[in-house]
């Protein structure tokens, strides 16, 4: 037989109690917070002190909750990083071989540079501040790129000489006076810098544009070009320029050159160095003061008294 529908919720007391638990406690938040809202409407400072003194009593289990609930949302990120470093240790492990290879290649060139050095005497030459000196004016509306300094003859400053800035090479002495020197810009169409890229050596020629900027082009017709963001120092080749001062950097690659811009620009330099040439030029013979004139033959013995 099918129990009526009107059927109370059970029979036994402790379902009844437990129905009757319930209505009184929700009878009684109820409550409370009736009298929490009375309070706060007529004494907020009361509201304030009691509401603080209620979240410093539930400030450690809601401690102890948030660090279960990490303890338990870290688990995954723990797994994970143990397997990443696993991974990262075999890389790294391969890197460190790799790494050690280049090693012992760079010392074995390091040893044949020494021994090659010492074999053909060659003797490296450093090049000695003439002058420190600043750039007082300089062309800008012309396509011709020179420099006036405010140091000459006197204070030791000839032509040829390369200047040079903070931040790379601004370009050479042109003409010297007594107090001024004229300074030829390596963005001048008549300044050709021999350089070579930093990362490999690769030799280049940087020939001023008259714009401001560099064109540069290798040395031999199959050697590849520049790229983009490499820099570009002196090599030292021609005797005037030292080797290993920055030059440019390259902009971008066209067909035939690669377009750099100097890393020194001499509109914003306040000070310049004018250094020693790397290999100087030997002075001018004295002119002899027993050379017969030009077009006139030199005396025979017979004809000397």
């Amino acid at each position: 037989m099918a129990p009526p529908k009107n059927r109370r919720p059970g029979f036994s007391r402790r379902a009844q109690y437990g129905l009757f638990l319930g209505y009184v406690i929700a009878a009684a938040g109820a409550l409370v917070g009736a009298i929490l809202l009375v309070l706060s409407a007529i004494d907020p400072t009361g509201f304030a002190a009691l509401r603080m003194s209620a979240a410093e009593a539930t400030a450690p289990v809601s401690t102890a909750a948030a660090s279960l609930t990490r303890g338990v949302v870290s688990i995954p990120h723990a797994i994970g990083d143990h397997f990443g470093t696993v991974d990262e240790n075999r890389r790294l492990r391969k890197q460190i071989e790799a790494n050690r290879e280049l090693l012992m290649r760079a010392r074995t060139l390091a040893y044949d540079n020494r021994r090659l050095k010492a074999l053909l005497r060659l003797r490296e030459r450093s090049s000695d501040t003439i002058a420190v000196a600043r750039i007082v004016s300089s062309s800008g509306s012309s396509t011709r790129r020179f420099g006036l300094l405010n140091a000459g003859r006197d204070q030791g400053v000839r032509e040829g000489q390369p200047v040079r800035g903070p931040d790379g090479l601004i370009g050479r002495i042109l003409e010297a006076g007594p107090d001024v020197a004229r300074v030829l810009f390596v963005t001048d169409p008549d300044s050709v810098v021999p350089v070579r890229r930093t990362r490999d050596g690769l030799p280049a020629i940087a020939t001023g544009r008259g714009d401001g900027l560099i064109e540069v082009k290798p040395v031999s017709i199959g050697d590849p070009l520049p790229k983009p963001g490499d820099v570009l120092m002196s090599s030292g080749t021609g005797g005037i320029y030292p080797p290993d001062i920055p030059v440019a950097r390259v902009l971008r690659v066209g067909r035939d050159a690669a377009i750099a811009r100097p890393l020194a620009q001499p509109g914003t330099l306040d000070v310049a160095l004018v250094q020693r040439a790397f290999f100087p030029l030997p002075p001018p013979l004295p002119p002899s003061q027993n050379a017969p004139a030009p077009g006139v033959a030199p005396p025979t013995p017979e004809a000397a008294p």
